[in-house]
């Protein structure tokens, strides 16, 4: 296989050290990890791996098709978010993972089929996924083998009102559900406090470095690190002008190295003109417009030379507000060009 110009170094030490952090965070409660869109980009498997051999046992992906990926792995603990639809049923009966149920039709299908266990997903205000305490009090739920009873916070990174809300609302609705185990909170969730934890908390965009509140900043670590392989170094003369629509102009001759990374590999455009890429700890400024394929960036004065790489600045939090993306965004929109190493 030719080798890829794009490089994403993973870093498994701070992978299992922000799990831990958010384990000691989650108080008495297990700590799982979701893992869907393919381990937010990293790589489901090597996420999977990576945490179960540190003591995770509780595993969420959003599908069947991503669950498939990961049979090899023996995940007992191993959860379907988007439950069972009728195309779903041939997989989830082979027990390679437990069907979060989403809907009084999915009960009523996942029962028809012998049903099993299974964990549930309420509905407390999001909208978006969920039985309704319409659907427990008309029995839905009744008889159901009920691992996971779970629901999700919608403004858990907001000091929002809405937080307190929604867990008000679980510890009603989950009063009347006989179940192994309660779950609410995300990454931002277990920064409110333990009250969110309940059983399990469910941590996902923590684990690879993100920081969904300020109460994490001091325990979460970067984990994924962009680099890219210098195709050309060029001098731009002062007038000059680099990249589409001509949007920087040299202000001086000005050495210019371009690296083989754009917005089609998860590099976007909000970064024209304010992402970085490093070199021995200095930082590169972009230079004008990301496109597709490159970038070009400011190397005057360093020893950066055709085929060298170069580490783009991705500390996701810093990353996110100098691109205008969120830092979900950031993580999973990195592309099938890169090595993924180790």
């Amino acid at each position: 296989m030719v080798p890829a110009p794009l490089r994403l170094r993973r870093d498994a030490d701070a992978l299992v050290a922000n799990w831990r952090a958010l384990a000691r965070l989650s108080g008495a409660a297990a700590c799982g990890a979701a893992i869907k869109a393919d381990g937010y980009g990293l790589g489901a498997a090597w996420v999977a791996s990576t945490l179960a051999a540190a003591g995770c046992r509780d595993f969420f992906v959003a599908t069947w098709a991503e669950a498939e990926a990961l049979a090899p792995l023996g995940l007992p603990g191993l959860a379907v978010l988007h439950g069972v639809r009728a195309e779903d049923m041939a997989a989830a009966r082979s027990g390679i993972a437990r069907p979060v149920l989403n809907t009084a039709a999915q009960v009523a299908r996942w029962r028809e089929a012998g049903g099993g266990a299974c964990d549930v997903m309420l509905d407390t205000g999001m909208n978006r996924l969920g039985l309704s305490a319409e659907d427990l009090a008309a029995g839905a739920l009744d008889g159901l083998a009920t691992d996971t009873l779970m629901s999700h916070l919608a403004s858990a990174d907001d000091d929002s009102p809405r937080n307190a809300d929604q867990r008000r609302r679980f510890v009603a609705m989950a009063a009347g559900v006989r179940a192994e185990r309660l779950s609410l909170a995300n990454s931002a969730g277990i920064a409110l406090g333990t009250d969110y934890a309940f059983d399990l908390t469910r941590p996902g965009l923590a684990l690879y470095g993100g920081v969904p509140r300020r109460e994490l900043a001091g325990a979460i670590v970067q984990v994924a690190r962009p680099e890219a392989q210098v195709l050309q170094r060029r001098r731009v003369r002062a007038g000059e002008t680099v990249g589409y629509n001509a949007t920087w102009a040299a202000p001086a001759d000005t050495e210019v190295a371009i690296l083989n990374i754009g917005y089609a590999d998860g590099y976007w455009r909000g970064f024209s003109g304010r992402g970085r890429a490093m070199c021995e700890g200095v930082a590169l400024p972009v230079l004008g417009r990301v496109s597709m394929d490159l970038i070009a960036v400011d190397v005057t004065g360093q020893a950066v030379a055709e085929g060298d790489w170069l580490e783009l600045d991705y500390d996701l939090p810093r990353a996110s507000a100098e691109s205008g993306m969120s830092q979900y965004e950031l993580l999973t929109g990195l592309g099938d060009r890169f090595d993924r190493l180790p």
